[in-house]
């Protein structure tokens, strides 16, 4: 009699393998700090050097649940994946798709609605002001998309986004939310969590009526290049992260 036995999977390199955990440790971390809604909105990662191929959340599973084996592999330039029974939320492709096949650099993108970011983004003029250290670290690194025009869908709307997210870190989207660039998973994660205390910042300051004490662009460019140094607090924070996770349920990482 013959046993048919099946075939082992191919294992993936272990860098592959680390950032598809770091990834889907940042949607238990997103959501554990309040910012995940309903089973809506997206984190990527890149893959390849071109950024064609990248790692994507599922269609409509709750950032409280995802595993590093649930994240989607995707290629940029295979549209016929939408088709298919495992297709990833339309604006999800459109957006994040798009993003990565015209901006290669953007290694990691996280896109959520946290309280204040979507406050901010919703002001006429939702211009993150330098007030003090943390709004001042995003000092000429925000790119402003204030044509909102629904659910991102349609394929000029994703370019659109590229376009104005090149050479920034940051997205305010008008009306809408935040979208987050980064080189790895905890330096994406990072500039989310200090956008949110910076916007949470401007909401609070703002919500007084009185005078705002802004600072001049010379102190807010220096500010925001002050934090250079400070770069490896990213990791720092993201690994302590990482740890109440491994405590508390480490399932993340299957």
């Amino acid at each position: 009699m013959n046993v048919m036995t099946p075939t082992p999977a191919i294992a993936e390199p272990e860098a592959l393998v680390a950032l598809r955990q770091d990834l889907a440790a940042a949607f238990r971390i997103c959501h554990r700090f309040g910012w995940s809604e309903s089973v809506g909105n997206h984190f990527s990662a890149a893959v390849s050097p071109d950024g064609r191929k990248f790692l994507l959340n599922p269609r409509w599973q709750h950032f409280a649940t995802i595993r590093a084996s649930d994240l989607l592999l995707l290629d940029a330039d295979n549209p016929d994946v939408m088709n298919g029974p495992n297709a990833p939320d339309p604006s999800a492709w459109t957006i994040h798709g798009t993003v990565h096949r015209l901006l290669p650099e953007a290694r990691v993108v996280l896109h959520c609605h946290s309280p204040y970011a979507v406050a901010l983004a919703c002001l006429k003029d939702p211009t993150m002001l330098p007030l003090d250290n943390n709004t001042a670290r995003f000092f000429g690194r925000i790119g402003y998309d204030l044509d909102f025009g629904g659910i991102a869908d349609a394929a000029e709307e994703g370019e659109r986004i590229a376009g104005m997210m090149r050479g920034k870190s940051v997205l305010v989207m008008g009306n809408h939310g935040v979208s987050v660039a980064g080189e790895t998973v905890a330096d994406a994660f990072e500039d989310l969590y200090f956008f949110e205390k910076a916007a949470q910042t401007m909401i609070l300051t703002l919500s007084t009526g009185k005078p705002l004490a802004v600072l001049s662009d010379e102190i807010a460019k220096a500010t925001s290049d002050g934090w250079g140094p400070y770069r490896g607090m990213a990791e720092r924070h993201f690994a302590y992260l990482k740890s109440c996770l491994d405590r508390e349920d480490p399932s993340y990482r299957d």
